[in-house]
């Protein structure tokens, strides 16, 4: 089930009519209950898959809670981890594993390996299986104690709003929020329900009128030049943002509707002024797994500056890795690693040329160079994460290289690029309204409860200005065929 399909707009306000109305001590089973329905509506035998992994990491809690000894525990950690990792591996990379192993047989002579059978990547499996294996990580070091309650532990790991797509919550936010009594309050659900108008507005209007031209361009990169590929790997950059930040307001506010606060996913990551701050702002929830679970165990940037590049690298090869089976995620992540490694060991470097220049690094000049840099390094990054195969990357960087075909914007050629000009138009004003609200929110400014502050008249103005919007300029496929969210297949 899709949260911009129709099913949902029916799913969502039933279940949560009900969460109020029944009382507080069944509430966890009705929403796990709910859950696992949502999950079940892509294919109901991987809901299997969900239940073992929440069993055995359920199982690991509890036996890491009763363990007397330091190698017990670990013991534990380490089933938990090879037996939902082995579950990832075979249902995410055995293809890749086999397609990869082929590669180097069919060079020596020995047959290739043709499996009797194809593995389908179930749904969701990436975000709940880290988010079950940072509970397990968490009571092993004490932070919480095990949930003994399976059933809330099982609403712990299928959370319905962020199940899919995350944010991947902590055990410590979320699961004593499950024991927590949640009211009816109408402020409340404005506010969730208002985010979730945002990431409507952000899917809709956005993301799904952006990809027009993103696969216009990517999928036939060969047909195009120049700034045709520039523009279409500029919008698949805000494309692929508004489709992931949409899911996770979406989930947050969904969440908050019934009583639930689930951490922050984005904070304006394209106003980052370097690499390092980027991932700082986006995907934070993957970000602060992969740091808290992976880099930090590691070593961080404790033990000198060759482990402390060397851990950096690891953590976004094994992040590429995450986000897709391809050697393609693989090299963005390790571009984007690479571009961290390069800042930290020029930096000092760089802060003399600034002082010999006399260059103010406060201004906004200096901010808004600075920004630009930051988003043509991750923009470049994206042709990786966009294209289908390496081959195609390099293709593309080619093609867009090849030809500096500034005319387009004057000769009607960037209305043949998937948009026409009212849709294009459309786009401009949606992208200036994202870039108005990011603004704000970079300044610190909060605009829900600004909003809150006002009138009844305006609010209501705002929320039904949201509404038409999005009803009015958002893309629909025929007969209302809802378009998949991109980090669906991670």
């Amino acid at each position: 089930m899709l949260f911009n399909s129709l099913e949902f707009l029916i799913f969502f306000p039933v279940v949560t009519l009900l969460y109020f109305a029944i009382p507080h001590r069944v509430r966890y089973i009705w929403l796990l209950f709910a859950s696992y329905f949502f999950y079940m509506c892509w294919n109901p035998k991987y809901a299997l898959l969900m239940g073992f992994s929440t069993i055995s990491t359920y199982t690991a809690g509890l036996l890491i809670g009763k363990s007397k000894s330091t190698t017990g525990k670990k013991w534990c950690v380490a089933l938990s981890f090879t037996i939902n990792i082995a579950i990832l591996f075979f249902f995410k990379y055995f293809d890749f594993a086999i397609d990869n192993i082929n590669a180097v047989l069919s060079h020596t002579g020995f047959e290739v390996i043709n499996p009797a059978f194809d593995v389908i990547l179930p749904v969701g499996i990436s975000f709940y299986t880290f988010q079950a294996l940072g509970y397990t990580v968490d009571v092993y070091r004490k932070d919480i104690e095990p949930e003994k309650n399976l059933l809330r532990y099982a609403l712990f790991v299928s959370f319905f709003p962020q199940l899919v797509a995350g944010p991947i919550e902590r055990s410590g936010n979320l699961i004593k929020q499950l024991h927590e009594r949640h009211s009816f309050d109408t402020k409340r659900i404005a506010n969730g329900m208002m985010l979730m108008l945002w990431g409507f507005f952000e899917k809709l209007v956005i993301a799904d009128r952006a990809a027009y031209v993103v696969d216009t361009v990517y999928n036939n990169y060969a047909n195009y030049n120049g700034f045709s590929i520039v523009i279409a790997t500029i919008l698949f950059a805000f494309q692929i943002y508004c489709d992931f930040a949409s899911y996770s307001d979406i989930a947050r506010g969904a969440a908050e509707v019934m009583g639930f606060n689930l951490m922050k996913n984005f904070n304006t990551p394209y106003f980052a002024q370097s690499v390092g701050e980027f991932w700082r702002r986006w995907h934070i929830s993957l970000s602060t797994w992969f740091r808290d679970y992976l880099y930090i165990p590691l070593g961080g940037n404790r033990k000198g500056r060759a482990r402390k590049y060397f851990n950096l690298m690891v953590v976004f090869l094994l992040s590429g890795l995450w986000h897709g089976a391809s050697w393609n995620f693989v090299i963005w992540g390790g571009l984007n690693g690479i571009y961290q490694v390069i800042g930290d060991m020029t930096k000092n470097a760089r802060c003399k040329v600034s002082d010999m220049l006399g260059l103010n690094k406060g201004n906004f000049s200096s901010k808004l160079l600075k920004g630009l840099v930051t988003f043509a390094l991750i923009d470049f990054s994206w042709v990786f994460f966009r294209a289908k195969t390496f081959g195609d990357a390099i293709g593309v960087i080619k093609r867009m290289l090849c030809e500096f075909n500034l005319w387009i914007f004057t000769d009607g050629t960037i209305f043949t690029l998937g948009l026409d000009s009212a849709d294009m138009f459309v786009l401009l004003i949606s992208l200036l309204v994202l870039l108005v609200v990011s603004m704000l929110k970079y300044n610190g400014v909060n605009i829900r409860q600004k909003l809150s502050e006002q009138g009844l008249w305006f609010r209501y103005v705002i929320y039904l200005a949201g509404i038409f919007a999005v009803l009015i300029f958002g893309v629909y496929g025929p007969l209302y065929d809802a378009s998949q969210f991109i980090y669906f297949q991670f």
